[in-house]
Parts: structure tokens; sequence; C-alpha cells
């Protein structure tokens, strides 16, 4: 009886939690991807240069400062600006004698979400790290490890799409609308090798678009799935195709990604390394979302059969406001 009633609230909590997303500060720039980015490049056998970008979460935000190897030192006092969301610091550094071994990080930068930390030694490959409040320091390598690219971006593409709410919204949409389990993830792979495609396109700079009017064209898709899944009928044009809606929405939200990885950047040298991996994390992302998804609506069917449709449509109601909201608010903003 408890796993009954639970079953039969399940979907209308979810549409509960998707509206609450309207209320959610920042939402309405859903798509951005904001670690911070933290970069320490050798300038000659003693001295570094210290760049970090830091994103705004009020105005009352002051920046915070990187932590350096036990040998070095600022060599001044930081130059410090303001950027679109973010501030930004800048500084040389002295170091005595070699860095290897030594810990480098973002103690006080890493607390509500992650850091992409580049090391970048004269004569020697990049090393690119991925700090979390869990693990907010790294140790410098002589030699890097050949997989350190690709674990790193790999992890900010699985959080991006379980973090990116317009992108999370895209998905569960679609995995409602289509509801048979392998259609849905080849149609949610469709979505992967499209924006998979304009990401690599801006980031070669064979592409580009602003960045507002794909905001509103991504809360657009929203809004357009969340129109079809509300009509309750079995023949919209995503159902038919939905595999090439999901590749034609994808094209845009591809140029979203892009916009967000320009806020951290790619390691030179390793650029297609770090896209694959990005875009592997995103479809791994997807396919939790997907299994979650079709994993509840199983136990609604399963356990009460009748509320499935109202669960539907009242989590595509939730699903359409925020995509309305996200989009008027790119439109005007």
């Amino acid at each position: 009886m408890i796993l009954r009633a639970a079953s039969v609230l399940a979907l209308p909590l979810l549409a509960a939690l998707l509206t609450v997303a309207l209320a959610w500060p920042g939402t309405a720039r859903a798509d951005e991807l904001r670690p911070v980015a933290i970069s320490f490049t050798q300038l000659d056998e003693d001295r570094w240069r210290l760049d970090w970008k830091q994103p705004v979460a009020s105005p009352a935000t002051r920046l915070a400062y990187p932590s350096l190897p036990d040998n070095c030192r600022m060599a001044g006092e930081p130059v410090v600006r303001s950027a679109a969301a973010a501030l930004i610091g800048g500084v040389e550094v002295e170091c005595d004698g070699a860095v290897t071994d030594q810990r480098i990080g973002a103690r006080d930068l890493v607390v509500a979400g992650d850091a992409l930390l580049r090391v970048v030694p004269l004569g020697r490959a990049v090393q690119t790290y991925r700090l979390t409040a869990s693990q907010p320091e790294a140790t410098i390598v002589g030699v890097p490890a050949a997989a350190q690219v690709w674990r790193s971006y790999f992890g900010l593409g699985v959080e991006h799409i379980l973090e990116g709410w317009d992108h999370l919204l895209f998905v569960i949409a679609l995995v409602l609308l289509v509801a048979k389990g392998w259609t849905v993830v080849k149609a949610a792979t469709a979505f992967t090798v499209a924006h998979s495609l304009t990401l690599a396109a801006v980031t070669f700079g064979y592409a580009g678009l602003p960045s507002r009017p794909v905001e509103a064209l991504i809360a657009l898709s929203i809004v357009f799935l969340a129109v079809e899944l509300a009509r309750g009928r079995r023949d919209t044009l995503t159902q038919r195709l939905p595999w090439a809606v999901a590749f034609a929405f994808g094209l845009f939200h591809g140029f979203g990604f892009a916009g967000a990885l320009r806020e951290i950047g790619l390691p030179e040298g390793e650029v297609p390394a770090a896209l694959v991996s990005f875009n592997l994390g995103v479809e791994a992302g997807q396919l939790l979302v997907i299994a979650g998804v079709l994993a509840l609506r199983r136990v609604v069917q399963r356990f009460s059969p009748q509320a499935e449709p109202h669960a539907v449509r009242l989590a595509a109601y939730g699903i359409g406001i925020t995509g309305s909201y996200w989009l008027f608010d790119r439109i005007i903003a």
C-alpha cells in the first residue's frame, strides 16, 4: 500500500521539483558551466604566471586566492578585474627550485563547485586536474599520465549534464515523450552526436552564434517537447522521428556547450582528447538520467497505471512553465 502511494506521487513530485527551478537563483542562465579555472604557467626557470577565474555568486562575492606550492610566493600584488559573472586574478610567482611533487590548488575556491587546474611547465606536457571540495589540491608531477585530460573533462561532461538544468529538462522531456527504452537511448545518442558536431565546429573556428539567441533556442526546445508531451497524443513529431528532433535541437545545444567550455578553456595540444572525453561524459550523464526516469515511470505503471497519464501531464506542465520562463527571460534580459 505504501509503495503504491509512493508510485502515485513519484512523477508529480518530479514535476514539482522542476517547477521549483523557476524560483532558484541563476537558473535563467542554466546552460552555463562555470567552475573555477586556474592556470599555472612557467615563464622561465624560477618564474611562473598564476591566473584564475572565480564565478560570482552574488555582488558580495570576494576574490579568493589559489594555494601555491610551498616553495613559491607571489612576486607582487595580484591584478584583479571583473568579467561577465566572474572575478579574474593574475600575478607573477617566484619559486625556489622545481615545483615537481609540490601541491597546488584551491582550498578557498572550491566550495560549492569544481575547479579546473592547468599546469604548464616549459618544454613539457600540460597537466590538467579537476579539483573538488573533497580534493581541493593536486600534486604537480614530472610526467603527467596520458589519461589525465580524459579523466578531467569526462567528469566535467557528466557534471554539466547533471547540473545543467536546461539540458537536463530536455532529456527528461524526451524520455517521457518517447517512453521506449532503446528508442530513447538512440534519440539521446543522436542529441549527443549533434551537439558534438557543433561543439567541435565552434572550437575549431568553423562556426559560431551569439550566446543570447542560442540560449533562447535551447529554452524553446524544452517548450516544444513540453507542449507535445502535454497533448498526450501518440502521433507527435517527436514520437514519429525522435532521433531527428533530438539531432536538430542538439545542434543548438552544442553552441551552448561551446560557450560553457569557452569559460574554462581547453588544454593546448589536447583539444581533441578534451572534446571527446567531455562529450562521452555528457553521454554517460544522459544515460544515468534516462535510466532513472524510465525506472521511475515503470514503478508508476506497475503500481498505479491509472495515475500515469495525469502524472506525465503534470510533469509536462512543470517542464513547460520552466522552459517558458527561461525563454522569455533570455529574450528580454
